[in-house]
């Protein structure tokens, strides 16, 4: 059993476990160079790959999820697909990477409270993001790798940021320069333009260093939001990139754990007419600029989803209670305008109304996949 004391995660674990699939079900003969480059990647400091190095090597023989098929060991030795196994089985035990903790001047009594983040200090802190991801290769498919033997081909990167955000000079990153609606223009840009390289091979010549390959979007997207986000969080902005749905990889409003975890199970649903209108309703409503209009258009989407389920709402909750739904949206001037409609309410009751409203559009999923199990 693996000493998980010894090493900390620079990723999310489901990412790297993710990450670890893939090579399983490659099943390529130079799979050990892939996990060494994962293991460089995914961890703090040299230790993790450096313990995957010094095992005996066992070659990959299979396309499932684990190597099951592959020759059982012999003696004790553990082999360097079973420790890789192993770390991935056990990943979410593994402990995530921190900053240190404040040392003892800034922790003694009467020390300053650290200062809030100003947005110069979180810009830079974003700069420092790319550049790290730009090293690793993420950023090769589009803006090229420099190598002495070949200088002339390169992209024009400032060229590929300004025809995505209409400003030029964009790169190299000059933080001091931008606005606000440059800074979160580019943090929805890069996350489109980053992708993973499974693969990497050293070319010595005259020191020209790392040359990436195999390039893959989702992994580089996920982990570009987990860092982003966390920067975001750290500055106390209240945006952060979606995770899902039609405003993947932009920016919205943060709300809380629960809304979040309400948001990914409403958009779990198989009807994919269902699935799109919910998820442009919650693109609607979470916008980072989302003006009143928006929000009130978002609500009626899920009114429209409800109305076409009424059938359903009162067969499960009653005449009543249905009645009771719609009224909501019919006289407080969302989906009429008419003399009869109540309008001088706050616009705040619009951010209850909608989370209602996309409560109740999961809860109807439920009770719809219910009535189809049980053969109504």
């Amino acid at each position: 059993m693996l000493d998980l004391g010894n090493y900390e995660l620079l990723w999310p674990a489901d990412v790297f476990v993710a990450e670890v699939e893939h090579i399983a079900a490659a099943g390529q003969s130079d799979w050990t160079s892939r996990a060494e480059w994962l293991l460089t990647e995914a961890f703090q400091g040299e230790g993790t790959c450096s313990d995957f190095k010094s095992l005996p090597v066992r070659t990959l023989r299979t396309v499932d999820r684990w190597g099951q098929g592959a020759p059982p060991a012999t003696g004790p030795v553990i082999t360097q697909w079973e420790w890789l196994r192993e770390l991935a089985d056990r990943a979410q035990e593994v402990r995530q990477f921190t900053a240190p903790l404040p040392y003892w001047p800034r922790r003694r009594e009467g020390a300053a409270p650290p200062a809030a983040a100003d947005p110069s200090s979180v810009r830079l802190a974003f700069v420092r993001l790319i550049i790290q991801m730009q090293d690793n290769g993420y950023l090769v498919e589009h803006f090229g790798k420099a190598c002495v033997d070949d200088y002339d081909d390169l992209p024009d990167a400032a060229g590929i940021l300004e025809l995505r955000l209409d400003v030029p000079g964009l790169w190299p990153l000059r933080p001091e320069e931008w606005d606000e609606d440059t800074f979160f223009g580019l943090v929805e840009v890069f996350h489109d333009l980053v992708s993973r390289p499974r693969d990497r091979s050293f070319h010595a010549f005259n020191g020209c260093g790392w040359h990436y390959k195999e390039f893959h979007i989702r992994p580089a997207r996920m982990l570009y939001r987990w860092r982003v986000n966390r920067i975001l969080a750290d500055a106390g902005l209240h945006y952060r990139l979606a995770d899902e749905g039609e405003d993947l990889g932009r920016l919205v409003a943060v709300t809380d754990d629960a809304r979040a975890n309400l948001v990914h199970r409403a958009m779990a649903v198989t009807d994919p007419d269902i699935k799109q209108r919910t998820a442009h309703a919650i693109a609607l409503y979470r916008s980072r600029s989302a003006s009143v209009e928006e929000k009130r258009s978002a609500i009626i989407a899920l009114a429209g989803i409800l109305e076409e389920r009424r059938d359903l709402i009162r067969a499960e909750l009653g005449k009543p209670d249905d009645s009771a739904l719609f009224q909501i949206a019919n006289r407080f001037e969302i989906r009429h305008r008419d003399a009869s409609q109540q309008d001088d309410y706050d616009p705040a009751f619009l951010d209850w109304i909608f989370w209602w409203y996309l409560a109740t559009v999961e809860l109807t999923t439920i009770l719809a996949h219910r009535q189809q199990t049980s053969g109504w």
